[in-house]
């Protein structure tokens, strides 16, 4: 009998989150499961990590009378560092996160805690897969994701990420389902813009702002974006292992430096 792999649960919407349910619902039969996930909803806090306030460790029952689930008050990178060091005897197999309200593409993983969480995991040197979904005004179709769920995992099993590379998975709008096929593909190059909205205090009359944030698009027909858009599940291999541009780094090595040594000393 094969060994079922231990896999580690944790998202940024809060642990109370209808996606974070359908995710464990989705593997609790394959795999040994751990859930670590935030008490209260942390979206956008990218890698953030708490360290000006204590963090309380809480455990959690389901209806379904699950023991390994718990919550922690802080971000989705304090649950991965925490699971690691407070409460798991052992590394997981694997660590997954999700399932995310709302998509997680382009350059918008670099502030999504749902990302951030894998990213950890990769940097602590377990493989890790986030999953997100289209919808986010609208209640998503979980049963309609949660069945590629464990086949996606199966494959990163099977055929492991290279070290320091993350999956990132984002499903269609449900309403698209069923869905046409699962397409690996590049990074695309969306990102959020500022839209600040000046508000005044009504008793106080100072002025206050909600940020605000417009998602803004710039790639092709071959984006990720692009394959949602047409209903395709999409898969990003995404390398946090080393951030160098070593290219750059040669090409730039000898005049800067020779350039910096030649200032200070005259």
């Amino acid at each position: 009998m094969t060994k079922q792999p231990h896999i580690l649960i944790t998202n940024d919407d809060g642990i109370h989150a209808p996606g974070i349910r359908h995710l464990w619902n989705s593997i609790r039969q394959h795999a040994k499961v751990t859930v670590v996930a935030p008490i209260s909803e942390q979206s956008a806090v990218g890698l953030s990590i708490t360290i000006r306030t204590p963090l309380r460790i809480e455990k959690v029952i389901w209806e379904s009378g699950s023991h390994d689930t718990w919550s922690v008050t802080g971000t989705p990178t304090d649950c991965i560092k925490l699971a690691l060091r407070a409460i798991l005897d052992q590394k997981p197999d694997m660590i997954i996160s999700g399932i995310n309200r709302g998509s997680n593409i382009g350059r918008g993983v670099l502030y999504s805690g749902t990302v951030a969480a894998t990213i950890e995991s990769v940097l602590q040197g377990i493989p890790a897969i986030a999953f997100s979904c289209h919808d986010y005004n609208v209640e998503p179709d979980y049963p309609t994701l949660s069945k590629y769920i464990y086949p996606i995992i199966q494959q990163i099993i099977k055929h492991p990420l290279p070290k320091g590379t993350l999956l990132n998975v984002n499903f269609p709008e449900s309403k698209l389902a069923p869905f046409k096929g699962v397409k690996v593909t590049a990074q695309g190059n969306e990102w959020w813009g500022e839209d600040p909205d000046k508000r005044i205090h009504p008793s106080e009359g100072h002025s206050y702002y909600w940020l605000g944030a417009k998602l803004h698009q710039d790639e092709g027909e071959e984006g990720e974006s692009a394959w949602l858009r047409r209903g395709y599940v999409t898969a990003v291999p995404v390398h946090v292992g080393d951030l160098t541009d070593r290219d750059h780094m040669e090409s730039m090595k000898e005049l800067f430096e020779s350039n910096l040594e030649a200032a200070i000393t005259n």
